[in-house]
């Protein structure tokens, strides 16, 4: 497991002990002990060159955006009991002043103190919501998979990049092709951007339908995916890059009961024994460019050397 993996993992069990301890009314020691008992268990079975392994184990220590959905329900529904209470105090204040006569200086106190206790609750509303978006963010930082669209994100990449490319023999083929979404920003222009997360996450699930287990799918840049497909052979990487491409444009994603009209380009390229990240993913980034050229909705391949 790479030193950040681990670290990652090690800080997220560590903010759900804490957060499952701060849910309780009476946390004790044998629940503390029980949750590092199961902790030691799933970590023991990790696999060390695998990421999937790592994501199932951090998904096996509870879901940390659930604890702080949890946790932002809890601020509102306080918030509004404390804003229901207010709504009393003014019309008790409202009572008071047609039973008895109008006292104007007392009346103005009791409405500054009103105020008062709303800007201050107010606030206490704000700064945990703030808190929870920085412990959003926090999470989205340190995970492997990509918020919107559940696939690998580019962190991730870079970790598997970095582990297949290390001088040895793989004894099989590996491929990476770059998908690319075609006139994606055409699209965010004429329907909005909530059109087009629907699209990455239409696509998404496309991809994880379509690909194998032992493939890795990632979301690589705005509208961009890396697929790294293992054991496979040139004739068969086309034959399921055309797949792809097949299943995506005859697939119709409706969008406020209009049918949107997909279509992706896709650039592949072979791992070679002196390939680093960057040299793999520049030859499969120039196949998509030829592939964007010769009109859209294709698949091209750069060999070694442009062979």
């Amino acid at each position: 497991m790479e030193k950040d993996d681990l670290k990652s993992l090690v800080t997220q069990m560590y903010q759900n002990l804490l957060e499952n301890i701060d849910s309780q009314t009476n946390a004790s020691k044998e629940q503390v002990v029980e949750y590092l008992r199961n902790a030691i268990d799933v970590v023991s079975n990790i696999s060390d060159d695998k990421i999937d392994s790592i994501e199932h184990a951090k998904s096996a220590f509870d879901d940390a955006y659930k604890e702080i959905a949890k946790k932002s329900i809890s601020s509102y529904k306080y918030s509004n009991e404390k804003f229901e209470q207010l709504t009393q105090m003014h019309e008790e204040t409202l009572t008071e002043c047609s039973d008895n006569m109008i006292n104007i200086p007392e009346i103005t106190k009791k409405f500054n103190d009103i105020q008062d206790h709303m800007m201050d609750e107010v606030g206490k509303a704000n700064d945990i919501i703030t808190k929870l978006t920085s412990q959003v963010k926090t999470l989205e930082k340190e995970s492997n998979l990509d918020a919107l669209t559940k696939v690998f994100n580019r962190r991730a990449l870079s970790t598997h990049l970095t582990n297949i490319c290390t001088p040895k023999t793989i004894p099989y083929e590996l491929h990476l092709l770059i998908l690319d979404i075609d006139d994606f920003k055409k699209i965010n222009d004429t329907y909005g951007h909530i059109a087009g997360d629907k699209i990455l996450i239409f696509i998404a699930h496309i991809l994880k339908k379509t690909l194998r287990d032992g493939d890795k799918i990632f979301r690589y840049g705005g509208e961009e995916f890396i697929l790294v497909l293992n054991r496979i052979d040139a004739i068969h990487c086309q034959k399921i890059a055309q797949r792809i491409l097949k299943l995506i444009s005859q697939n119709k994603l409706i969008y406020k009961g209009e049918s949107l009209n997909v279509t992706v380009s896709i650039g592949t390229t072979v791992l070679t024994g002196g390939d680093s990240p960057d040299t793999l993913i520049a030859r499969a980034d120039k196949a998509l460019y030829q592939a964007k050229a010769d009109g859209k909705n294709r698949v091209c391949t750069e060999a070694i050397n442009g062979n």
